[in-house]
């Protein structure tokens, strides 16, 4: 690398840190805001708050990145605008390209580094935060008041239609991983009840798969004339086939803003083959993720034109017209997740046309400077 080359990505490299660590300590300040008031009345100590937060904040890493980029390089370009060292290098013979090919190279590597924030890290740390704070919740009321309903999700609903199979669920606990009042209907093609298991307590086996019941009764129709063929009661029934997972069955009721990467990646995939609505937003969601890994470089494409525009032109003018572009940018990101969401919109499409509309626009700018 050249001097310059060496200069300019130091300078920015600087604010962009002292940028991220700011961010990060408002986020922080957000977050004890939020739940330090519930860590404290489910009897949390020092210790396990410490643990908590130091697991939540990498989730908020791919949050921050692109505004602290976008400030970061408004401010150091606009500030060699200023002192006018970028006009020096540009009389001396370097274009553009030449002059922040050192921050096309970081921005090269930072969507490299998004793309691994996206699915490693932030979903770790989204999952592993949200246990914590559950198992805080679940020892406190263990203290409290043994056999409580804290953790226990009711009336759980779930319509396998790649295996033909309708599941229900009284209550499902969380904590002990057990469902209660459950009830697994077999179908045939034509959507028909060919077989029914009814029992008072199921639990999953995540290791070996399948469902072991208890205290509970299996029966058989005729699907063509809809009447019960046979009833068998059993005390306890393991059924190897049934593959169901009771975690997946409960992430298709949380908000898909509440799920890291790995679980809309796990949902969008099991349900790939169904004709299921809801499908929809958790695939717009997923998609989002999966292209904001080209963040870096768009915000390098929004700033670098702006930030380094002639001497006849103010910075700020500069500043203020790559804001603009970045606030244009999350208001095209949040019509796109509408449409997709509401299935005007491809998910696929949805989460990229904002993503190429920034495209176009940075290589008309680009393509207007001398």
């Amino acid at each position: 690398m050249k001097l310059l080359d060496r200069y300019l990505l130091a300078e920015w490299l600087k604010m962009l840190g002292l940028l991220l660590a700011a961010t990060m300590g408002l986020l922080l300040m957000a977050a004890l805001y939020d739940n330090f008031r519930d860590l404290i009345q489910v009897g949390a100590g020092a210790g396990d708050m410490l643990l908590y937060y130091s697991t939540l904040m990498p989730s908020y890493l791919t949050t921050v990145l692109p505004l602290s980029m976008l400030l970061s390089l408004l401010f150091v370009l606009s500030k060699l605008h200023r002192n006018n060292e970028l006009t020096a290098v540009r009389a001396a013979g370097l274009n553009i390209f030449a002059t922040t090919r050192s921050l096309w190279l970081a921005g090269v590597v930072l969507s490299g580094l998004s793309l691994l924030l996206n699915a490693r890290v932030v979903p770790w740390s989204v999952e592993t935060a949200r246990g914590l704070l559950e198992s805080f919740e679940f020892r406190a009321e263990a203290k409290e008041m043994p056999g409580g309903t804290l953790g226990v999700v009711w009336d759980v609903t779930f319509d396998n239609q790649k295996e033909h199979r309708m599941w229900f669920m009284n209550r499902y606990s969380r904590y002990s991983g057990t469902a209660y009042g459950i009830t697994v209907s077999q179908l045939d093609p034509a959507r028909r009840e060919t077989s029914r298991i009814m029992a008072r307590e199921a639990s999953y086996d995540a290791a070996r798969g399948g469902w072991t019941f208890t205290n509970g009764r299996e029966m058989t129709f005729d699907p063509e004339q809809g009447e019960l063929v046979r009833t068998v009661a059993f005390a306890t029934k393991t059924v190897a086939h049934l593959g169901e997972d009771p975690t997946l069955m409960l992430l298709i009721d949380r908000k898909p803003g509440d799920l890291s990467f790995n679980e809309l990646r796990r949902i969008t995939e099991y349900f790939a083959t169904d004709n299921n609505p809801k499908l929809v937003r958790y695939q717009v969601r997923y998609y989002s993720l999966l292209f904001e890994t080209l963040g870096p470089l768009i915000i390098m494409a929004i700033a670098i034109p702006f930030a380094v525009s002639g001497v006849r032109v103010s910075p700020a003018v500069g500043v203020s017209k790559s804001i603009g572009l970045f606030f244009l940018y999350y208001l095209l990101t949040n019509l796109a997740t509408v449409l997709g969401g509401r299935g005007l919109l491809e998910p696929a499409w949805a989460a990229l046309m904002p993503n190429l509309a920034m495209v176009g626009l940075a290589a008309y700018f680009f393509g207007r400077m001398r």
